[in-house]
């Protein structure tokens, strides 16, 4: 949702350029609404077809929020499956007073526009475009905007690490457990090893951040602890309110790395701060991949409701509390803070789809 930079669209042929770039990758099958203020991209909204029922009913506070005045319409397949949703997209336009300036249908390489009529511009056999050819490919490239070539290629950029990094961190994780286990059968007062469990963890929350920060990456048993360490709600709300746009790297890297049943904590933190630096397409899988591995992952239920209703990352500024506040409001580690974790540690069982 957040404005990407400056990319002059002058004709149908740079709008169907611009899109993959806006979006993260070439779409298919899709409805794109792009709305513009002042000239400028406000809002780059993208949705599967066929509509579900409603599905464009969270743009009707978007537009008014964003100030938008113009919108572009694009849909991506045949015309059975897209005219439906460009005429959703209109009659909401008509709706709230914003001129649709441009609607296009887009398919093997042809576009159609809805907006004219005229044969010699519009021919009814579609117009032919190829969208690296047009100077906004270079415009993106040049301020370092990518475009994937699907949706299952950016899906694969934080699929898990096969081959050896595989066996490698679910030796290291086996190992983390094996060192829980030992600790917890040796305490003799479970109260206080909580205690002492999340104070570690909180260190190595702020140690894996300001290690990102200063260009390291985290060794496998460093990440195996910290995959552990962020099931307990208290160390991964550390993360959260100390996250940042920049730290999308660290995140999808633990999304990568760590064993699938510890995934959905650091998955989550990367669709946060991915929200945050204004990619919403990428938030979006990284919820879907935690959403597949734990449906009822609070977390991650939570954003994917704010991204499903286009809802501004800004809207968190100055709402997050503070480390302090956390502590205030959630009071002493309790051994019930461990219960999340043990209930890992005792289900070995690997999600085969994450």
């Amino acid at each position: 949702m957040t404005p990407e930079p400056c990319l002059t669209l002058v004709s149908p042929a740079d709008i169907l350029a611009a899109i993959p770039y806006l979006v993260g990758f070439h779409p298919a099958d899709s409805l794109i609404v792009i709305g513009m203020a002042d000239d400028q991209v406000q809002i780059a909204a993208r949705w599967n077809l066929p509509l579900p029922p409603d599905a464009l009913t969270p743009l009707l506070p978007v537009l008014d929020r964003e100030k938008t005045t113009e919108l572009i319409l694009v849909g991506y397949g045949p015309g059975p499956l897209v005219t439906p949703a460009i005429d959703k997209a209109r009659t909401l336009a008509t709706r709230t007073g914003v001129k649709v300036a441009e609607a296009l249908r887009a398919e093997n390489g042809r576009y159609w526009s809805y907006v004219c009529d005229r044969p010699e511009c519009c021919p009814p056999t579609g117009t032919p475009y190829d969208p690296t050819s047009s100077p906004v490919a270079a415009q993106a490239t040049v301020h370092g905007m990518v475009a994937l070539p699907s949706r299952q290629a950016l899906e694969r950029t934080i699929a898990p690490f096969p081959g050896p990094v595989r066996m490698s961190m679910r030796t290291a994780t086996a190992g983390a457990i094996a060192e829980v286990r030992s600790r917890l059968s040796r305490s003799t007062d479970v109260e206080a090893f909580a205690r002492t469990f999340v104070a570690e963890g909180l260190v190595r929350v702020r140690s894996a951040i300001a290690a990102h920060a200063a260009g390291a990456r985290l060794d496998d048993t460093e990440a195996a602890k910290l995959g552990l360490d962020l099931t307990i709600i208290r160390v991964r709300d550390e993360a959260w309110t100390l996250i940042d746009d920049t730290h999308v790297p660290l995140w999808k890297d633990l999304t990568r790395r760590l064993e699938p049943r510890f995934v959905p904590a650091a998955a989550s933190l990367l669709a946060m701060s991915s929200w945050r630096a204004g990619d919403s397409v990428l938030a979006v899988i990284a919820l879907e991949r935690a959403l597949t591995i734990d449906p009822a992952y609070s977390m991650a239920n939570l954003l994917m409701q704010a991204l499903q209703h286009l809802l501004s990352p800004a809207m968190l500024r100055g709402r997050l509390p503070t480390p302090a506040e956390l502590d205030t409001a959630m009071g002493t580690p309790s051994a019930a803070w461990l219960l999340p974790l043990t209930t890992l540690l005792d289900d070995p069982q690997e999600s085969a789809t994450a």
